[in-house]
C-alpha cells in the first residue's frame, strides 16, 4: 500500500485521539494533583491565593502528563493504522 493512504488513512484517527488523549490527561491530572497537593482543584494562573510556586508546579506537572499521554496514544494509533494500512504514518 502506498505511503500517502497511510497518511491519509491517520489523519481522522488522529485527530479523534488527540481529542481523547486531552480528555484522559486532564482526568489523570486532576487524580494526580489531588494526590501530591491534598486539595480537590489544581490552581488556575491568575488563582490571587495561590504561590508562584504552586501555579508553576501545576502547569509543569500538567504539562508533562500531557505530553506522555499524547505521546502514548499517538505513537499507538500509527502502529494501529500500520496494521490495517501496512504502511507508517509520517
Amino acid at each position: 500500500m502506498s505511503k500517502g493512504i497511510g497518511k491519509t488513512a491517520y489523519r481522522p484517527v488522529g485527530v479523534l485521539l488527540g481529542l481523547a488523549a486531552g480528555t484522559v490527561a486532564g482526568v489523570i491530572f486532576r487524580q494526580v494533583w489531588k494526590m501530591t497537593a491534598g486539595d480537590g482543584e489544581a490552581p488556575s494562573a491568575t488563582d490571587e491565593d495561590r504561590g508562584w510556586g504552586e501555579i508553576l508546579a501545576a502547569a509543569a506537572l500538567q504539562g508533562a502528563i500531557f505530553s506522555v499521554v499524547r505521546a502514548a496514544v499517538d505513537r499507538g494509533g500509527a502502529v494501529g493504522v500500520r496494521r490495517l494500512t501496512g504502511s507508517w504514518p509520517d
